[in-house]
């Protein structure tokens, strides 16, 4: 079972990628090839799901916004 500090350099390495357009990525002698950014994108949320996971907190992904005029 992978570690969160290893799933963490995954991530980065990801992320590295995603923000350079390059859409192979390297990490501990094995290299993955993604067809899009948004493949990528999805791979980054699972990588993000199991660190939380392994660290026993969740991941919010809604926010609520509430607004008033103040009259």
């Amino acid at each position: 079972m992978p570690t969160p500090a290893t799933l963490r350099t995954r991530r980065d390495a990801l992320s590295a990628q995603r923000s350079s357009g390059v859409a192979r990525v390297s990490y501990d002698g094995k290299t993955v090839d993604y067809r899009s950014v948004a493949e990528i994108d999805r791979a980054i949320e699972a990588l993000d799901r199991e660190i939380a996971a392994l660290e026993g907190r969740r991941i919010v992904r809604h926010v609520r916004v509430t607004t008033a005029k103040g009259l």
